[in-house]
């Protein structure tokens, strides 16, 4: 077996001489003790032995092995640093994994979102640019998105957005990289529509709630809760058959509408061309209105 070398040695030497130095002195006084009482009986002598070989007996062991035990108790220290350095570095491993977990979620949340917007289809061929929210301008008066795509990318005023869920709004204002989307829920938006089943016409009007209304509704028209509504195509500013949600009241305050498509924790749109020139006006307005410009 290898000797023990090194720092173990050079701190058990001292023990050791120190162990044989208090066993001699110990043995010798027990000797002499033993033999005064050995001359008078030699019962209680052999009872004393044995007594005093029990008591030392574990104490000589310890001695007789210093370097053994300091071994051990270094190798313990050793253990104990090794598994606290251990215990820093998995604490750092998983904070790194957790970030990866987020960022993870996040993909994979965006990738839900974007196979979603492929879920939209249309009859006729449209040029479509898929863009991400960057901001929500809606205040008490107005409902609105911004997306990073604008004239740069083809985006002009009128185009549709739509997301995999149905009609959201329509482009309101263009910039170069940027523009601005009226929802259907703003108090400025007005939508012919149909009820799908019964063909019944209407107008969707915003109010700036959650839940747009159904107005200039036939008194025979056959409307109830849970019918569809679509875009009727008329006025050349959506074709017909877009999405646009289902009647959930009808009552004192009118047919309210929930839309398929909800702004909420939306994070891309698609604006599609169409081709329709529903949309009288300027070819882009900036985003930002001057001092003086009509709002």
């Amino acid at each position: 077996m290898q000797e023990d070398t090194g720092p173990n040695v050079t701190v058990a030497a001292p023990l050791r001489s120190f162990a044989q130095r208090f066993a001699f002195v110990l043995l010798l006084g027990a000797s002499i003790s033993l033999l005064m009482v050995g001359r008078t009986d030699p019962k209680i002598f052999e009872q004393a032995r044995m007594v005093l070989i029990d008591s030392t007996a574990p104490v000589l062991d310890g001695l007789s092995r210093p370097v053994a035990t300091v071994s051990a108790a270094v190798e313990n220290i050793r253990e104990l640093a090794h598994l606290r350095q251990e215990n820093t570095a998995l604490k750092a491993e998983n904070a790194r994994l957790l970030q990866w977990q987020h960022a993870a979620r996040t993909l994979l949340a965006e990738n839900d979102q974007l196979r979603t917007l492929m879920n939209f289809s249309s009859d006729v061929a449209v040029k479509s640019v898929t863009a991400r929210v960057i901001g929500d301008s809606s205040g008490p008066f107005i409902r609105s998105l911004l997306v990073n795509a604008g004239i740069g990318e083809g985006v002009q005023r009128g185009h549709a957005a739509v997301t995999g869920d149905g009609l959201l709004g329509r482009v309101a204002s263009t910039g170069e990289r940027s523009s601005r989307i009226l929802l259907i829920s703003d108090l400025n938006s007005r939508i012919p529509v149909l009820v799908e089943r019964s063909r019944a016409r209407a107008v969707l009007a915003g109010d700036n709630t959650r839940r747009p209304r159904l107005t200039f509704v036939s008194a025979n028209a056959e409307v109830e809760i849970g019918s569809r509504i679509v875009t009727s195509g008329h006025g050349g500013m959506f074709p017909t058959g877009l999405a646009i949600g289902t009647v959930t009241e009808i009552g004192d305050a009118g047919i309210r509408i929930e839309p398929f498509a909800s702004p909420d924790r939306l994070e891309y749109v698609r604006l599609v061309d169409f081709g329709l020139d529903g949309i009288i006006g300027e070819k882009h307005t900036p985003i930002i209105p001057r001092f003086g410009d009509p709002q």
